[in-house]
């Protein structure tokens, strides 16, 4: 079994990152920064086959051109900074590290405004 079959093996490793909580965006359930309420990692419009990945442009286009059967877009992510990431990925230790780096992404981040 792949280390990150589905929404609750991604969570679970997500947790395991300093300074994050479990949370909500939009609704759905989110993974964000303690510190800034920022979201990183979310369900996504693709709940059973893909989680959203909040990280740059730059990333997000460099996945998609690299890997592009595990990092995807539907129209409705195209143009921000986020990209869908199919579970159960053949290069789990770059899934990994790309939970990393959004989860730094996010902390880097002022915090969220409180919805009033």
């Amino acid at each position: 079994m792949s280390k990150f079959a589905d929404w609750d093996a991604v969570v679970a490793h997500a947790l395991t990152l300093e300074g994050v909580e479990l949370s909500a965006s939009y609704g759905k359930p989110a993974v964000k920064v303690s510190a800034n309420g920022r979201w990183f990692l979310a369900v996504g419009h693709e709940p059973d086959t893909s989680f959203v990945l909040h990280v740059d442009l730059d990333t997000v286009e460099l996945l998609m051109a690299t890997e592009p059967e595990t990092y995807w877009q539907t129209p409705h992510y195209q143009g921000w900074p986020d990209v869908l990431v199919r579970f159960a990925p053949a290069d789990a230790e770059r899934v990994a590290a790309m939970i990393a780096l959004a989860r730094d992404q996010a902390a880097a981040r002022k915090p969220a405004r409180s919805k009033k």
